[in-house]
């Protein structure tokens, strides 16, 4: 399965806005990733559909998580971006060519249907598993305490405007 690269982007988004102490503009977020404005924006809009961030209007508005990180998952992310439907697909391929099985023979999925459907389910689980609140803390993990700290300074003091 590939996941877009939406999905990166969308769970960086979510993981630093655990720092914020107000909403980030798109724009924001986009610099502080050196990512795309308009793409990062179209991210944006599928987490707002989803209900995982909200976005506040006004001068001082942006994006906040609409919950708390330990409530969000990395598969609420991964749905938000890319959908829910499953990376696998059977096409019910043995019911064609010159030995296909008849479709009565066929009542129940094929083993390799269900293996993909197996490790779809464990894939599903793993991911539910982690929050974003569990990617911030491995971020300050592996970076030190000062790191999310930091982001959430940068994040909170926008640069001034140009003279």
């Amino acid at each position: 399965m590939k996941l877009s690269g939406g999905v990166e982007w969308a769970l960086h988004c979510c993981t630093v806005l655990t720092a914020a102490t107000g909403p980030v503009p798109a724009a924001r977020l986009a610099e502080l990733h050196d990512v795309s404005a308009s793409y990062l924006a179209k991210q944006l809009q599928a987490l707002s559909r989803a209900g995982l961030v909200d976005s506040v209007q006004g001068k001082a508005g942006g994006y906040v998580l609409t919950r708390a990180a330990d409530r969000i998952t990395v598969l609420d992310v991964v749905q938000a971006v890319d959908g829910p439907q499953p990376a696998f697909t059977c096409t019910e391929i043995r019911q064609r060519g010159p030995l296909a099985a008849p479709p009565e023979a066929c009542s129940r999925p094929c083993a390799i249907s269900r293996a993909m459907a197996t490790a779809e389910a464990a894939w599903r689980d793993a991911l539910r598993a982690i929050s974003i609140a569990d990617l911030a803390a491995s971020v300050t993990g592996d970076y030190g305490p000062a790191t999310m700290t930091g982001i959430g300074t940068w994040l909170s003091h926008p640069p001034p405007a140009a003279p």
